[in-house]
C-alpha cells in the first residue's frame, strides 16, 4: 500500500513538471495530464478499496532540525484518505479531459495542464500527508498554483488583479496557519500527526494551535472576512474554477481540521470561532447568491456558502460523531459542483458569455446537458434522493446532536442556509431554462442591459477559450441519445458583447471589451465527462457508505429540509410568475447593486491596503529621520570639524614646522651616537 499512497503523491507532480517542458507540444501535454490522471485515479480507487483496518503509516525519511524537534515526514493511509484521494483524483482527471476541448485554441494550455497537474500534487499530498510539515508543504503549493490558474489570462487587468487578490488574501491568512502548526508541532515535541492528536491537557499553545489553523483554513476557505477573494477567482477559465471551488483549495481546509478533528473537539473556544465563522459565511454568501448577474459568480458564492456547511458540521458535531458529516459534504459538494461548473462553461460556449442575460433561455434546448444542469442544481438544493441531500442532511442532524452554544448558532444558520440555496438554485434554473418573456428593448446597449453585471459577465476564459466571437452559426450540445446535435435559437443577440466589469473596486467599475466564445462543437469526451459527473451526483450517496456514518439522515431534520426547499422553490416560482421575471429584480436597485458588488469587501481589502502601505511608511520615516538621527548627527558632525580645520590650513609648510622636525632628527641622531 505504501507505494501507492507515494505513487498518488508523485505521478501528478512529475506530470507537471513533464508538462511543463513540453508545454509547445499540445498533443503531448495533454496525453501526459489525462493519462497521469487516469492512472492515479486508479491508484486512488484501489487505495479507497483495499482492506484496510487500521492506518498504514509510511515514512519518507526526516529532517534533522534539532532543538529535540523530529520531523518524520509520514505519510498516512486510511479509509478516510483513500476516499478522499479518489474523488479529487476523479474530479482532476475530469477537468483535465473537459480542458482539452474547453481550452483547444489556448496556445497556452500546455502551462494550464501542467498547473493543475501540479495544483493536484499540492491536494493529494496535503490527504496523504500524516505529517505537519507536508501539510504545509502541500497547502503553499496549492496557494501558488491558484495564483497561477486564476491569472491564466495574464493579458487582462481584470485577471491579473483577481490573482494577486487571491494571492495576497490567502497569504495573510497563512501566516495564522504557520503560527498554528508550529504551535502544535512544538507542544508535542514532534510534526508527527499522530504524535499532536495524542498530546493531552489544555494549554496555550493548544489554543494558538487550534485558532492559528482556523484563521489559515478560513482564508483558503473563503471564510468571512476572507471570503472576496473567491468570486473574483471567476476571472479565470472555467476548468480552473471547477477545481478550485469543487474539491480541492477550499475544500482542503475541511479535510485538514477533520483530521485535527479531536482536538478541536476537547476546546470550545476555537470551535466555537470556527461555529460563528461558518455561519456568518453560509448566510451571507446564500444571500449575496441570490441576487447574482452571473452564474459562474453565483456558483463562487454558493461554493463559500457550500463549504461553510462542511465546516460548520466539524464546529458542531458531537465528539462520538467525528468529523465524517463534514468529509461526506466535502465528498457530495465535488461531484454536483465540478458537474455544475463544468456544465457553466459548456453553455457559455453556446452563448458567448456567463452572464445570466446572456444565458436567459438558453438551457431548454441542449438535451443532455440541460439535465445534467438540472441534476446539479437540485443536489445544489439538497432535493432527494442526490447526493446533495444526504450530505446536507447529514451535517443538520449532526448539528442537532450537538450541545452548546456552537451548534445552536450553526443550526439555525444551517436551516436559513437550505432555504437561501433552494432559492437561488430555482432563480437560475427558471432563468437558464425559461425564455425571455418579453423582447428586450430596440434601444437596449450592452451597457445598460441589464444594468448590473458582474464581473466575469463574459466568462474570463473566453478570450482563450474554443473560438473567438459570437458568430452565426448555432450551438451544438449532446443530444439525450448521446450524440452530438445542432442547436439553433439564439436568444442573445450577438452585439452583447461589451459589458460592464468589476474588475476594480467597488468604487471604479471598469468598462471592459471581452471576447465571447464561438460556437465550437463540444466533443465527445467533453460531455461524457459532464454526464458522467451527472451520473455521480445520482449515485454518489454510494460512495459515503464506506465511511461510518457517511449517510445519518434524521426522520424530523429530513422532513424540515424538504420542507423549507419546497416551500423556497415554491415562493421563488411565484414570486418570479413562473420564470417570467427575475425574482432578483424585487430587490431595490442600488441595494443590489452593493450585493452584486459584495457590499464593499473589495473596497475594505483596498483600504486595509492602503493602511498597511501608509503604516511602513511611517516606520520607514521615523526609522530613518528619528532612529538614525543620533549617529547620522554624529557623523555630521565630525564631518563638519574635519572640513573646518581643513579649510583653516594653508597646505604649505611653515619654517617653525620645518625647524622642529630638523632639531627632532638631530637630536635623534646625536643621542644614537652618544649611546655608542
Amino acid at each position: 500500500m505504501s507505494w501507492i499512497v507515494r505513487m498518488i503523491v508523485v505521478l501528478p507532480a512529475l506530470a507537471g513538471l513533464v508538462g511543463l517542458a513540453v508545454h509547445r507540444r499540445r498533443v503531448v501535454s495533454a496525453a501526459v495530464a489525462v493519462s497521469v490522471s487516469a492512472y492515479v485515479t486508479v491508484l486512488g480507487l484501489t487505495q479507497w478499496v483495499a482492506p484496510a483496518r487500521t492506518a498504514d503509516i509510511d515514512t519518507l525519511g526526516s529532517l534533522p532540525l534539532g532543538g529535540g524537534l523530529a520531523v518524520p515526514l509520514h505519510l498516512l493511509s486510511d479509509r478516510v484518505s483513500g476516499l478522499v484521494s479518489f474523488v479529487v483524483a476523479l474530479v482532476v482527471l475530469a477537468i483535465q479531459v473537459f480542458t482539452v476541448w474547453y481550452l483547444r485554441d489556448d496556445p497556452r494550455y500546455g502551462r494550464f495542464a501542467a498547473t493543475v497537474s501540479l495544483f493536484a500534487a499540492g491536494m493529494l499530498l496535503l490527504v496523504q500527508a500524516g505529517d505537519l510539515v507536508l501539510v504545509l508543504v502541500g497547502w503553499e503549493i496549492m496557494g501558488w498554483c491558484s495564483w497561477l490558474l486564476i491569472g491564466h489570462d495574464s493579458e487582462r487587468p481584470a485577471a491579473r488583479r483577481a490573482a494577486y487578490k487571491a494571492f495576497l488574501v490567502t497569504r495573510v491568512a497563512d501566516i495564522g496557519m504557520v503560527v498554528g502548526l508550529v504551535a502544535l508541532a512544538v507542544r508535542a515535541g514532534s510534526t508527527d500527526l499522530m504524535a499532536v492528536l495524542t498530546v493531552s491537557g489544555h494549554d496555550t499553545a493548544l489554543v494558538v494551535g487550534l485558532v492559528g489553523v482556523a484563521v489559515g483554513v478560513a482564508g483558503k476557505s473563503g471564510l468571512v472576512p476572507f471570503h472576496d477573494w473567491l468570486p473574483d477567482a471567476m476571472e479565470g477559465p472555467t476548468p480552473a474554477s471547477a477545481l478550485i471551488h469543487a474539491a480541492t483549495m477550499v475544500a482542503a481546509g475541511t479535510y485538514l481540521i477533520a483530521r485535527l478533528f479531536n482536538l478541536y473537539a476537547q476546546h470550545d473556544g476555537p470551535r466555537l470561532l470556527l461555529a460563528v465563522l461558518a455561519a456568518v459565511t453560509m448566510v451571507y454568501a446564500a444571500l449575496l447568491a441570490l441576487v447574482q448577474t452571473d452564474l459562474k459568480r453565483m456558483l463562487a458564492y454558493s461554493t463559500l456558502s457550500q463549504v461553510a456547511i462542511m465546516l460548520s458540521a466539524l464546529a458542531a458535531a458531537p465528539a462520538d460523531l467525528g468529523p465524517v458529516a463534514g468529509i461526506s459534504h466535502l465528498l457530495g459538494h465535488a461531484f454536483f459542483k465540478a458537474l455544475l461548473f463544468l456544465a457553466a462553461g459548456w453553455l457559455s460556449v453556446l452563448a458567448g458569455g456567463t452572464a445570466l442575460a446572456a444565458l436567459r433561455g438558453r438551457l431548454r434546448p441542449t438535451g443532455a446537458l440541460r439535465w445534467a444542469t438540472g441534476i446539479g442544481l437540485a443536489s445544489l438544493a439538497g432535493v432527494p434522493p442526490l447526493v446533495g441531500f444526504f450530505t446536507k442532511d447529514t451535517v443538520i442532524d449532526a448539528a442537532l446532536e450537538g450541545s452548546g452554544a456552537g451548534p445552536v448558532v450553526v443550526t439555525v444558520a444551517l436551516l436559513v442556509t437550505v432555504a437561501l440555496t433552494a432559492a437561488y438554485c430555482t432563480r437560475a434554473w427558471l432563468l437558464l431554462d425559461t425564455p425571455l418573456a418579453v423582447d428586450p428593448p430596440a434601444d437596449t446597449t450592452p451597457a445598460t442591459w441589464p444594468e448590473r453585471t458582474s464581473a466575469s459577465s463574459l466568462d474570463s476564459s473566453s478570450g482563450s477559450s474554443p473560438g473567438s466571437s459570437l458568430g452565426s452559426s448555432p450551438g451544438s450540445s449532446l443530444g439525450s441519445s448521446g450524440s452530438p446535435a445542432a442547436q439553433a435559437d439564439p436568444v442573445v443577440p450577438e452585439q452583447q458583447v461589451a459589458v460592464v466589469t468589476v474588475a476594480d473596486s467597488a468604487d471604479d467599475a471598469e468598462v471592459e471589451r471581452v471576447h465571447a466564445h464561438g460556437h465550437t462543437p463540444v466533443t465527445f469526451s467533453a460531455a461524457l465527462v459532464v454526464l458522467v459527473l451527472a451520473v455521480l451526483t445520482v449515485v454518489g450517496t454510494l460512495f459515503l457508505a464506506s465511511l461510518r456514518g457517511g449517510v445519518h439522515v434524521g426522520l424530523l431534520s429530513a422532513l424540515l429540509s424538504v420542507l423549507l426547499v419546497a416551500g423556497s422553490a415554491a415562493a421563488v416560482w411565484v414570486a418570479s410568475d413562473r420564470g417570467r421575471f427575475d425574482v432578483a429584480d424585487r430587490v431595490p436597485g442600488r441595494l443590489r447593486d452593493r450585493a452584486v458588488r459584495g457590499f464593499g469587501a473589495d473596497t475594505a481589502y483596498v483600504g486595509v491596503g492602503r493602511a498597511v502601505t501608509a503604516l511602513a511608511r511611517l516606520v520607514v520615516t521615523l526609522d530613518r529621520d528619528v532612529v538614525d538621527a543620533y549617529p547620522r548627527a554624529t557623523a555630521a558632525v565630525a564631518r563638519a570639524a574635519g572640513r573646518a580645520g581643513e579649510r583653516s590650513h594653508r597646505a604649505v609648510p611653515s619654517l617653525s614646522l620645518l625647524g622642529l622636525l630638523s632639531g627632532v632628527v638631530v637630536i635623534a641622531i646625536l643621542g644614537v651616537t652618544a649611546w655608542r
